[in-house]
């Protein structure tokens, strides 16, 4: 077990992405390994061909790996890898690029790296994340074709679509923190903490920068099945916006909801996991 003694106070502001209600999951030093094998390299044959998929995890706008460190002790079936992004956690030295694509890049060969020959491979992202998601899937099947891959995306419109109807990203403060609940139906509790609000401010506004200068290329479909996940009740991305996701693929979709608002795998991650390894196990990549 590690040490939970000496942290740096700046990473602090990602951990409490994981805090839900009443109940707080322990923080993980920075690049800490807990004791679960997250990266291929680390693994056996035998344990890379137990898992049904590695599930490669991108946070919503402001939050980092840490969103996901609860997830990878869920299930053996699945090889959750939360994506880490330069800018914020264990990638907090490098500089932060204001484009999605640049991310994208960026992120690219720890997926190739990480993900074995054979294995499905899911792509998940939630709301921003979606979008960081899809992009993944199409430069990673630019450079593996031959793989095995499913999108899932979750509380979010299709590529097109920006949610608000108003630019914020160039708003004071106060104003965009405003704006950021609006779009997105939830309210990260360290910008209730003025430290920590400071420290987190930049990276979420960063996140908004790329998403709203983002313009998916014309007739940028993925070849690969999709699924499109929502909240029962989420009022932020209705039926209608899931299911733009449609368009987005030659392969099959369809859209599933599960018990809860916008944010509802804050809570529900569980459930999300659940559906994740029973579609993994049964959608036909060739659909």
């Amino acid at each position: 077990m590690p040490s939970y003694h000496g942290f740096a106070k700046t990473n602090k502001a990602f951990h409490l992405s994981l805090k839900a209600g009443a109940v707080t999951i322990p923080p993980l030093p920075c690049g800490a390994v807990d004791g679960y094998i997250v990266r291929a390299g680390n693994m056996t044959g035998a344990e890379r061909m137990s898992t049904v998929a590695v599930v490669f995890c991108f946070p919503p706008a402001g939050a980092g790996a840490s969103f996901f460190h609860p997830w990878r002790a869920y299930s053996p079936e699945l090889r959750v890898v939360p994506v880490e992004m330069p800018g914020r956690e264990k990638r907090f030295g490098e500089p932060a690029p204001d484009d999605l694509r640049e991310m994208v890049d960026r992120v690219l060969p720890d997926l190739l790296e990480d993900a074995v020959a054979g294995e499905r491979v899911v792509m998940f992202g939630h709301s921003f994340g979606a979008i960081l998601a899809y992009e993944a899937t199409r430069s990673f099947m630019r450079l593996r074709p031959e793989a095995d891959v499913l999108l899932v995306v979750s509380g979010s419109p299709g590529p097109r679509t920006l949610r608000g109807t108003t630019r914020i990203a160039d708003w004071a403060d106060d104003e965009f923190i405003a704006g950021v609940r609006a779009i997105s139906g939830y309210h990260h509790p360290a910008l209730d903490d003025p430290e920590l609000r400071d420290f987190l401010l930049p990276v979420l506004r960063t996140d908004v920068v790329m998403h709203e200068g983002y313009e998916p290329e014309a007739g940028a479909v993925v070849d690969v099945p999709v699924i499109s996940i929502r909240g029962e009740t989420d009022e932020v991305v209705d039926i209608a916006a899931a299911e733009e996701w449609r368009d987005w693929t030659t392969k099959a979709f369809h859209t599933e909801e599960l018990p809860g608002g916008h944010m509802y795998l804050v809570d529900g991650w569980p459930g999300l996991l659940d559906l994740i390894e029973q579609e993994a196990s049964t959608v036909d990549a060739a659909g």
